[in-house]
């Protein structure tokens, strides 16, 4: 269902100009923060109870949030202002340029949340676990770092596992059932909350940008 969109969001989102931040940060983070910390980046916040939740259990990083729907992301950054959370900066933008946002190994870890699962394969070069974004947070991220994934889309958890694979990574904690798993230490997301309501598999995996192997 598409997002009706609120005029009044525009001006409101102003308030929160200590929060939100533009683009040109690439290579300062550290600046913008205040400190010098780990640095973790979440691709679509939605409206950041994930984000929100990770800041709180782990104040000695700082998170990054980015997310390309206005309306969207007035919801996070009131949940940041509401906890008073000053290790979270927030970005209204799309993921596709992330290159000016980041210098290349400034990302500590990545997470990507349930993103669109762009289901038509014409569509796959969309889907944010597609080779040609792996080569781009690869670049991004210190060797060796982590992308943590998570969906409700068995379809794309499989393709995703492939990408993963093909580009070197590293896999690890893959989990088919992760709210039957033992896993520990998740910190659910909106739309998790919802589909595991509902008795819906949630996927999760990480994955380990090694250095690659030359041939």
């Amino acid at each position: 269902m598409r997002l009706r969109k609120k005029p009044w969001i525009a001006e409101a989102i102003r308030e929160f100009d200590d929060i939100l931040v533009g683009p040109g940060s690439a290579g300062r983070w550290n600046d913008v923060f205040g400190r010098t910390a780990p640095l973790h980046v979440e691709l679509g916040t939605g409206r950041g109870k994930f984000i929100t939740g990770m800041a709180e259990l782990y104040p000695h990083i700082n998170f990054v949030g980015i997310e390309a729907v206005q309306d969207v992301l007035y919801c996070a950054l009131s949940k940041v202002r509401e906890r008073d959370l000053t290790n979270v900066r927030l970005v209204l933008f799309n993921a596709n340029e992330m290159r000016d946002l980041f210098a290349p190994n400034e990302i500590d870890r990545l997470y990507i949340n349930f993103c669109d699962p762009w289901p038509k394969n014409r569509h796959a070069k969309r889907r944010l676990t597609h080779s040609r974004f792996l080569e781009m947070y690869r670049e991004l991220l210190k060797p060796r770092s982590e992308l943590h994934f998570k969906t409700d889309n068995e379809a794309l958890f499989e393709f995703s596992l492939n990408q993963f694979a093909e580009a070197q990574l590293g896999l690890q904690n893959i989990s088919l059932d992760l709210h039957k798993s033992d896993f520990t230490d998740n910190v659910t997301t909106e739309y998790e909350a919802r589909f595991s309501a509902l008795g819906m598999k949630i996927f999760r995996c990480e994955a380990r940008f090694e250095p690659l192997c030359k041939t």
